[in-house]
C-alpha cells in the first residue's frame, strides 16, 4: 500500500505503536465532558514521547491539548490518531506552527468520520456478519461464531491499520478532497442504503412469529389465524415487534430491559397457547 511507503523507520515505529494502542481507546471513559480522551491520549502517547523527547514542556502541553472531548467510531478513529501524530511532529519541529489547529481539526473530523464508521461497520458489516453467524449457529454449526468474528474483524483491523498510516501521510487534505469531489456524500448514502436493506432482510428472515390460535368451525376444519395474517401481510407481526423495539430504543429505554420484555412476552404467549 502506498500509504505505508515514504515513511521513515522511526515514524513507522510510532505509527505501529499507535495502531496497537488504538484497541484500548474505549477502555476508559472520563465522564460526559471528556468521554474517551484518556484512551486517545494513551493511543497517541508514542508520538509525544518521540517528537517531544527533548522538550518536556512541549510534551506536557501536547498532553494538555488532548484532554478535550473525544469520541469517534474506533475502526476509523485511527485516521485522526495518525493525523494528530503528524501535526504534533510539525508542531515540535516548527515554532511558527499553531498547535491549536491540531485540536480544531481533530474535533471537526469527529462527526464525518463517525458517520462513515457507524454506517459501514455498525450498520453494514456487523449486520452481515451477524446474519451469517446466526444463520449457521441456529443450525448447530461451530462456524457461526467463527465466521461472525472473521467477517467483522478482518476488515475492521485492516481499516484501522491503514487509516493510521493514511492519517499520518495524507493528512487533513484527504477529507477535504472527498467533500470537494462529492465522494463523502455518495459514500454515506450508499452505506446507509445498504444498511437499511440488510436490517430489513434480517427482520424478515430472523424475527419469527407463528400463531397457534384458531377459530373452531362446527363440522369443518378450524380457521387458523396465522393463515389470514400471512394473507393480510406476511411478516406483519415480526415487523411490528421490530418497530416496537426500535421505538423503545428511541425513547432511551435500556436495551437489556427490551430484551427481557421480549423474553417474558414470548414465554407468556407460549404458555397461554398463542404461539
Amino acid at each position: 500500500m502506498k500509504v505505508t511507503q515514504n515513511v521513515s523507520p522511526e515514524d513507522k515505529k510510532v505509527i505501529n505503536r499507535i495502531f496497537w494502542r488504538s484497541f484500548t481507546v474505549f477502555a476508559s471513559r472520563a465522564g460526559a465532558t471528556k468521554t474517551h480522551a484518556p484512551g486517545f491520549m494513551y493511543s497517541v502517547m508514542p508520538a509525544f514521547d518521540e517528537y517531544y523527547k527533548n522538550d518536556p514542556e512541549g510534551h506536557r502541553k501536547a498532553m494538555m491539548r488532548h484532554t478535550t472531548w473525544y469520541n469517534i467510531t474506533q475502526n476509523v478513529g485511527t485516521f485522526v490518531m495518525g493525523l494528530v501524530a503528524s501535526m504534533e511532529k510539525k508542531a515540535a519541529q516548527d515554532p511558527e506552527f499553531d498547535p491549536e489547529s491540531i485540536v480544531a481539526i481533530k474535533t471537526s473530523l469527529m462527526g464525518p468520520l463517525s458517520g462513515i464508521g457507524d454506517s459501514i461497520f455498525w450498520g453494514v458489516i456487523r449486520v452481515i456478519a451477524a446474519g451469517i453467524g446466526i444463520s449457521l449457529a441456529s443450525q448447530g454449526s461451530i462456524l457461526g461464531p467463527i465466521l461472525f468474528l472473521l467477517i467483522y474483524n478482518i476488515p475492521a483491523i485492516l481499516t484501522r491499520y491503514y487509516l493510521t498510516y493514511m492519517g499520518f501521510t495524507v493528512g487533513d487534505t484527504f477529507i477535504q478532497d472527498m467533500y470537494k469531489s462529492g465522494s463523502m456524500k455518495l459514500l454515506n448514502k450508499a452505506a446507509s442504503t445498504l444498511g437499511l436493506m440488510m436490517i430489513g432482510c434480517m427482520t424478515a428472515t430472523m424475527v419469527k412469529f407463528q400463531s397457534k390460535l384458531s377459530i373452531p368451525i362446527s363440522g369443518g376444519k378450524p380457521i387458523m389465524l396465522q393463515q389470514y395474517l400471512d394473507q393480510l401481510w406476511k411478516g406483519l407481526v415480526p415487523l411490528l415487534v421490530t418497530l416496537g423495539c426500535y421505538w423503545l430504543l428511541s425513547k432511551k429505554v435500556n436495551v437489556n430491559w427490551i430484551l427481557l420484555g421480549v423474553l417474558v412476552l414470548s414465554i407468556v404467549l407460549g404458555l397461554v397457547g398463542v404461539v
